[in-house]
């Protein structure tokens, strides 16, 4: 038995796989959806394998996702936490970046920072960019600084020394020295996070790790505890946000890399979905409650970066977290998306969530804003028999209530506000879908999108027309699928080391160096877990960029050995530079960053296919309503059920797909086929 867990801002969602080894394939899946519980996260998983009647017992491997980190973080709710860095570096966090991400926009605010100034602590050292030591690091007032930690009761200490990134020695011995003085408090310094360059940056990561260490340590162990209480004698495994998982131990000691560990795991699973449907080329949207989430995939590989921002929009600057993370866009539009209207009468949705509770007016838990949700069960989209998978009936009398606001103040009924309200979100993940692709040089029309989520398959219709995408995929158990995406991933670590050089023949022998003192770190790291070396998989790449340049281009090298010809090297960064910016340079190529992906091989299952009894797709169909699709009118529309559909199925739309965890939505203009795993295709008619 193999499971995975994945906590959103909304829904707790769980997979179930049991693998029947002697026949080399998975004989049932089992999932369940329930309400987050941000009081106390781990009873969302106990429930959700309750729901399921799991004997933890029998499960063989576990794997988690989670939000804490980014809930931590976006709520302000992690611990108190205080800085050490060089002299006259204390104010890094406060200058921060000058660059807005509007010129014109004066409603633009400039964040606090996460500690504030009285604890912003200087110690007297100096290194340079060469990692040699200008000034040796004196101690003398780290007993005032600890005194002053433990009056104000700080949880947590972040070391960020100038340059530690190319030489962590005075980090080192500072970490030493506090943890003899501040046996109590969490200290976590900058070259355990991030071994990579730009002083705002790395300052503000091992802040940010720092603030969220205490309370996810926390969380993990309170999780661990339970699981083991249980019955599960496995050790849990947790997703992170460059799609590959790890140790529980790890994580505990770098928790910033789970800031997007569910996102992370549904476009991995979209990836080993495209490899058996051979679909290479994939737009993935992952709709959830609270947010829209979006990646590209190209070739079958995603883009990893560590230029990652939370809290940022067009009026705030954000805070920058230097771990690597899947490219992705992230918006506040999901399920429980609020809409409300702004001083100037215009109507917006998100990113205030209802959350799970009280969740959306149709859920009659008091919810007093109308909501996505809400307006697709207003239009007719979603079937009263199959909210929330059948458990609840929708509350109309709620929604009626809800809606009341909006129309008094747009003078409109509450069908049109329904409209405006998926008008105005659609065109939110248009935004959002193109950022990740036409504003990156890349034609949608060349890709199938892959849509998930428990809202994915309500909008992917609408969105797929917009975007003129050649297909759209719904995957088999889509509302669950972050879950199942988990099973699909290997253990993996990423390593960063910042170390600009020109590249040329004489250099060969210092790359060669540092990869190799790279490989020999993360050998280490994974025999500390119990792998061997020979289960390793290594994976090089470089940060490349013109001599004099700011930013950089991701360079994959294919053959990595001592006789990789360079020339090849340049030739791919030229060639991916154009393509991202447009023009290329003749001009001196600068090394950066080196880039090692050290990734262990997990067995993982395979994508079942669907069983062929037979069945007529009349014996599918259980219902029909009136439905709205807008600008294609309304129409009385067939329900089907999921469950009963079989392969090679075809329907012509309007239709709807109605399934436990999320609903398929068919316009008019559109049809449908089922292929032989259970994805719906839908393609233009």
């Amino acid at each position: 038995m193999r499971v995975a867990t994945d906590i959103g801002g909304t829904f707790t969602d769980l997979v179930c796989l049991k693998f029947d080894k002697k026949l080399g394939k998975v004989t049932d899946i089992k999932v369940s959806k329930t309400d987050t519980t941000p009081s106390n996260f781990e009873e969302g998983i106990l429930n959700a394998i309750s729901k399921s009647k799991l004997n933890l017992n029998e499960v063989d491997f576990f794997v988690h996702g989670t939000t804490v980190v980014i809930n931590a973080l976006t709520e302000r709710k992690g611990a108190k936490t205080a800085l050490i860095t060089t002299k006259g570096f204390r104010d890094v966090l406060e200058i921060a970046r000058c660059n807005r991400p509007d010129l014109f926009n004066f409603n633009f605010i400039k964040q606090p920072p996460f500690v504030p100034r009285y604890l912003r602590f200087e110690v007297d050292e100096r290194m340079n960019y060469k990692g040699e030591i200008v000034t040796e690091l004196n101690l003398d007032n780290l007993e005032n600084i600890a005194k002053v930690c433990k009056e104000e009761k700080v949880e947590a200490l972040a070391i960020c020394l100038l340059h530690a990134y190319k030489n962590p020695e005075n980090e080192i011995k500072l970490i030493q020295k506090l943890k003899l003085l501040l046996p109590e408090i969490e200290i976590i310094a900058s070259h355990e996070i991030t071994r990579e360059w730009r002083e705002y940056e790395r300052s503000s990561t091992t802040v940010l790790s720092g603030y969220v260490l205490p309370i996810a340590k926390k969380y993990l162990n309170k999780l661990e505890a339970n699981l083991k209480r249980n019955g599960l004698s496995k050790i849990p495994y947790i997703m992170q946000s460059n799609g590959g998982i790890t140790t529980i131990n790890d994580v505990k000691s770098n928790p910033i890399t789970m800031v997007e560990s569910g996102p992370a795991s549904g476009v991995f699973g979209a990836i080993a979905l495209g490899k058996v449907i051979d679909k290479k080329n994939l737009i993935v949207l992952d709709i959830g409650g609270t947010t829209a989430k979006c990646a590209l995939i190209e070739n079958g590989q995603v883009k990893i970066t560590t230029n990652y921002k939370i809290d940022h929009s067009r009026t705030q600057a954000g805070y920058p977290i230097q771990t690597p993370v899947i490219d992705i866009v992230e918006i506040g539009n999901g399920g429980g998306s609020i809409a409300w209207i702004d001083t100037g009468g215009k109507m917006h949705v998100g990113p205030k969530s209802a959350g799970a509770i009280p969740g959306p007016a149709a859920y009659g838990r008091g919810g007093k804003n109308l909501t996505t949700t809400d307006a697709n069960i207003i239009l007719g989209r979603i079937h009263p028999d199959y909210f929330l998978g059948g458990e609840l009936k929708p509350d109309y009398r709620s929604i009626h209530a809800a809606s009341k606001s909006l129309c008094n103040a747009l003078n409109t009924s509450k069908e049109a506000i329904a409209k405006g309200i998926i008008r105005v979100a659609n065109a939110n993940m248009t935004n959002a879908l193109k950022l990740i692709s036409v504003n990156k040089g890349y034609d949608p029309r060349d890709f199938s999108m892959v849509v998930i989520g428990g809202g994915g398959a309500m909008h992917g219709a609408d969105l797929a027309r917009e975007l003129q995408v050649s297909e759209l995929i719904v995957p088999l158990h889509a509302g669950v699928f972050s879950a199942f995406g988990m099973l699909m991933s290997d253990l993996r670590r990423d390593l960063i080391r910042t170390n600009v050089i020109a590249l040329v023949d004489k250099t060969k022998i210092i790359i060669q160096a540092v990869f190799k003192e790279m490989r020999n770190d993360a050998i280490e790291k994974y025999k500390a877990d119990g792998f061997s070396e020979a289960l390793i998989k290594f994976t090089y790449y470089t940060d490349l960029r013109y001599a004099g340049q700011e930013h950089y281009v991701k360079v994959e090298l294919p053959n990595f050995s001592k006789d990789t010809p360079l020339d090849e090297i340049i030739n791919n960064f030229h060639t991916l530079h154009k393509k991202q910016y447009s023009f290329s340079l003749e001009a001196q190529v600068e090394l950066v960053n080196f880039h090692l992906i050290a990734e262990v091989k997990v067995d993982k299952p395979d994508f079942p296919k669907l069983k062929n009894t037979g069945k007529k797709i009349e014996e599918a169909l259980f219902g029909n309503q009136d439905v709205d699709f807008d600008d294609l009118g309304k129409h009385n529309t067939i329900f089907y059920n999921r469950e009963l559909l079989e392969p090679n199925m075809r329907i012509k739309g309007p239709a709807v797909i109605a399934e436990k965890a999320t609903t398929t939505l068919v316009t008019p203009v559109q049809q449908l086929k089922v292929d032989m795993y259970g994805n719906l295709i839908i393609t233009m008619k």
